[in-house]
């Protein structure tokens, strides 16, 4: 099979220039002059994007997405989908950062085709019970960190459900489902504690199963809650209402998912490094475009950040955080215990802010970051090693004792959030580089010029990337 690899969309979301891309090699991390007083919006949430379009692909007619994510992850999904025999079109829109996309589902999914999973987990474990679905083997592989990525979950419980899976006992990317064009159903059992994506990716294709599903989670922790929260949700605006009798417990009928048209929420955990940065730079943040009401984890930043020394303001659709004078300004960051089990998305950029803190604090509840992009918790670790930091892994998370950094390289291990984090870093520390920004792409291929922005390292006469005001 051969892989894709991600390029910039056909549209221009900067108007009359494409996005400035990094020039190849280490990307020298600026760092702030002064506080900040920067104003901008985000593109959609990755999140939500790739579960509407898995909701769109399975609806009983056509879907429009208004303002959805472009980036790496989100052209993975639209090309899995478009795999299966799915129709996706860009139309004219009125966001930022591209055109809407309208899916249209085929009357059968069909297979006879071949994913590339790149290091998309919404990807890898949201479209195989699709493949199931459709008529036809499907093969599903991805970068070469992809086949690190815990799958076995998805695999057994494919197999639990009657699908014929081939993985060579991997439990683990490369593999084949061969789609019968249909999944009874019923009663299943799983460990999801590696990932709560286990769970959504069998939520949002259960409406389609003959018996519906009651799905059992049997593990002694589930991370990420909000996610399944999140995904129920969407679940439930297009008519289909999940019960959950019980903790860890979801109960799915047979039911017709409606068409629908959605407005994409900006991705809130994409504006955690840009909100920490006011804390490490002072000065202030807003971001636009905040729901006043929303599932998406990085809402939680408005609780999270004053316990280490911000002032969070709301106003209408807008959030502010004012750091203050900040580092930069000799504030003294709080050494803080915080439980991010709800949240571990957010724990980069956390962790650059804590590695700042006056005192021995701790990052806990986030054990599985280990199976994401890379392994968080021993890339962070070694990363700030590197600084001269001491940051040690402990079994479910990160300690942290105070201690200067100074300039050195910051590896992205192609993750995208490791990669905003020595960002976060550099405001404070010269000399920082970042090998890889453009890992960034993932979710977020503006970063580079959104962040120099917020610094005022773009004169006003400059021309401005879209969003930012």
């Amino acid at each position: 099979m051969q892989l894709s690899t991600y390029s910039a969309p056909d549209f221009d979301p900067y108007g009359d220039r494409a996005p400035e891309q990094p020039e190849p090699g280490p990307w020298a991390a600026p760092t702030a002059t002064g506080p900040l007083d920067a104003r901008l919006t985000l593109p959609g949430s990755k999140s939500l994007t790739n579960r509407e379009l898995v909701l769109a692909a399975l609806a009983d007619g056509p879907s429009l997405l208004r303002r959805p994510l472009h980036s790496r992850d989100s052209a993975l999904m639209i090309e899995a989908l478009r795999e299966l025999g799915v129709q996706i079109d860009e139309v004219p829109g009125d966001g930022d950062f591209g055109p809407d996309l309208r899916i249209t589902p085929p009357d059968e999914l069909s297979g006879s085709s071949s994913i590339d999973c790149g290091l998309a987990g919404t990807v890898m474990r949201f479209v195989p019970p699709l493949a199931a679905l459709a008529l036809g083997p499907v093969v599903f592989d991805g970068d070469p960190h992809a086949r690190k990525r815990p799958m076995r979950t998805t695999i057994d419980s494919l197999r639990a459900l009657g699908v014929d899976v081939a993985d060579e006992g991997r439990g683990a990317l490369p593999f084949t489902v061969h789609g019968t064009g249909r999944i009874e159903g019923g009663e299943l059992e799983i460990d999801a504690s590696a990932s709560s994506q286990f769970v959504s990716g069998l939520l949002l294709a259960a409406p389609r199963f003959e018996q519906g599903l009651t799905l059992r989670h049997t593990g002694e922790r589930l991370p990420s809650m909000p996610h399944i929260e999140m995904t129920i949700a969407t679940l439930a605006a297009r008519g289909v209402q999940v019960t959950s009798p019980e903790p860890g417990v979801w109960i799915v009928p047979n039911a017709p998912i409606h068409a629908l048209d959605v407005d994409i929420e900006p991705d809130l955990s994409n504006a955690a490094p840009f909100l920490v940065a006011a804390l490490v730079a002072g000065g202030t943040v807003t971001i636009d475009g905040w729901p006043a009401s929303t599932t998406q984890v990085g809402d939680h930043l408005a609780e999270i950040l004053p316990r280490y020394g911000a002032a969070v303001h709301r106003a209408g659709s807008s959030l502010t955080v004012d750091g203050g004078v900040g580092v930069l300004g000799g504030a003294r960051v709080p050494a803080v215990d915080l439980d991010l089990s709800e949240g571990g998305e957010l724990a980069p950029s956390i962790a650059a802010l804590a590695a700042f803190a006056d005192g021995a604090s701790s990052i806990t509840g986030i054990a599985h970051l280990r199976g994401h992009e890379t392994d968080r918790l021993a890339a962070l670790a070694a990363l700030f090693a590197d600084l001269g930091g001491q940051v040690t892994e402990i079994d479910d998370g990160l300690a942290f004792r105070a201690q200067p950094l100074h300039a050195g390289p910051w590896r992205a291990f192609d993750d995208h959030r490791i990669a905003t984090a020595g960002a976060i870093v550099g405001l404070a520390v010269p000399g920082v580089t970042v090998d890889d920004i453009g890992a960034t792409a993932k979710t977020l291929p503006q970063f580079p010029e959104l962040w120099e922005r917020m610094l005022g390292l773009r004169s006003a006469s400059a021309p401005n990337p879209a969003g930012l005001l």
